[in-house]
């Protein structure tokens, strides 16, 4: 089919998913994603065979991935992760990463690029994911909220970070040199944006929220570009530009519009979460390489292998260095929080088959497994906390809000 067609076909499926996860939310709460990935695969070449995407699908595709990374340097609000919880979230990011390399190098018998992407992805947390249902659940109110903001945060920060540092294509010297410098050129930027506004900025915002020249909203669209472009300067990957967008942006709205911060952010959504970012889990679907999943032998045995590696890589640490005032139970949920993975681990994957470092089976095998994730862990920790205070019922709001991620 040809992209006129195939992009048709997306678009439709980006409305039929919100239906099922409607539908299937009276039984068991199903992330929105999951669904738009599994109906990509569907309608893909391992078994319908009706859609072939092609240069204009991936230039969208890509801008998805953009914008879903963007949303997610937007959503992290450091100010209230800062202090002793910080340093936990990091020292157990960092355990993560030494494990995840360290048991992917096992894996690979020493391929390093291959390693760097499967080490990677062990160590990411889906925040965008956790995030609704922790609201819907209560439990975002209190110390365990905080403490799952934080450790979360570090979980996506991380790997956006480690990924410009091992999987540029240069040599760790050398890209740690790079990293430096475009970070300095981020906290310059981040500097500007904290510099206060003229009164015009904010009565401009105001003034064309409602109308058809959107300031705020284009003004959002040149940071991602001027950022994503500055990225590619520097020869880092996109994931890391777009990320540091969503974080100056944060920056700059609520410093210098806080109270129409919040009505941009929902136009920018709808722009992503609307159009850009579903047609990239569709087309991730489409990518994904069922038949070497199920005839691969060896991938579909790494697939609960890697469901079992998220655990151990990424939730063991956190266990381990949760504050001591959590109780067990919390702790418990926040190893389960902290192991919920995709977002990510897609975008390291298709990292990975871009340049060919990873096979398709083994990337199948590790979004297949952070699928999983998503469907069990939130589940699982809901009903560990349930006996502690939390709500037992279903997140109720799952649906409208967990396109995310």
């Amino acid at each position: 089919m040809s992209h006129p067609g195939t992009l048709i076909l997306i678009m439709a499926i980006a409305v039929l998913a919100p239906l099922l996860a409607y539908g299937s939310s009276r039984w068991i709460p199903v992330p929105l994603v999951i669904f738009e990935i599994v109906l990509g695969i569907v309608i893909g070449p391992d078994v319908l065979g009706w859609a072939r995407h092609d240069r204009v699908i991936d230039v969208l595709s890509n801008l998805g991935l953009a914008m879903l990374i963007f949303l997610a340097g937007y959503e992290i609000d450091f100010a209230a992760v800062r202090g002793a919880v910080l340093n936990r979230s990091i020292a157990a990011w960092v355990i993560s990463l030494a494990a995840g390399l360290g048991i992917a190098f096992a894996l690979t018998g020493g391929e390093t690029t291959k390693s760097f992407v499967i080490g990677t992805a062990l160590t990411s947390t889906a925040l965008g994911t956790v995030l609704p249902i922790l609201r819907d659940s209560g439990g975002l109110r209190g110390r365990f909220g905080t403490v799952v903001l934080a450790f979360g945060a570090v979980g996506e920060f991380g790997p956006v970070i480690a990924v410009a540092l091992l999987l540029g294509g240069r040599r760790p010297g050398v890209a740690t040199v790079v990293l430096v410098a475009f970070a300095a050129v981020t906290a310059a930027g981040a500097w500007w944006a904290l510099r206060p506004r003229p009164p015009w900025f904010s009565r401009l915002v105001a003034q064309t929220l409602d109308s058809s020249s959107q300031f705020a909203v284009r003004y959002v669209m040149l940071l991602l570009a001027s950022m994503l472009g500055l990225a590619r300067a520097f020869g880092l990957d996109i994931l890391l530009g777009a990320f540091a967008a969503g974080v100056i942006t944060r920056l700059i709205l609520h410093a210098a519009a806080p109270e129409h911060s919040a009505q941009v952010l929902s136009r920018v959504e709808a722009m992503g979460f609307g159009f850009l970012v579903p047609l990239f889990f569709i087309v991730t679907g489409i990518d994904f390489d069922l038949d070497a999943l199920l005839h691969g032998g060896r991938s579909l045995v790494l697939l609960p292998a890697f469901l079992l590696l998220f655990l151990l890589v990424r939730g063991l640490p956190l266990y381990l260095l949760a504050p001591p005032d959590l109780t067990r139970r919390d702790s418990a949920a926040l190893l389960l929080y902290g192991s919920t993975c995709l977002p990510l681990v897609v975008a390291i994957t298709t990292i990975g088959l871009t340049d060919r470092s990873i096979a398709s089976g083994e990337a199948a095998a590790l979004v297949g497994a952070a699928m999983l994730s998503v469907l069990i862990f939130p589940l699982l920790a809901l009903r560990i906390r349930s006996g502690h205070g939390e709500r037992a019922e279903r997140p109720s709001g799952l649906v409208e809000s967990a396109e995310s991620w």
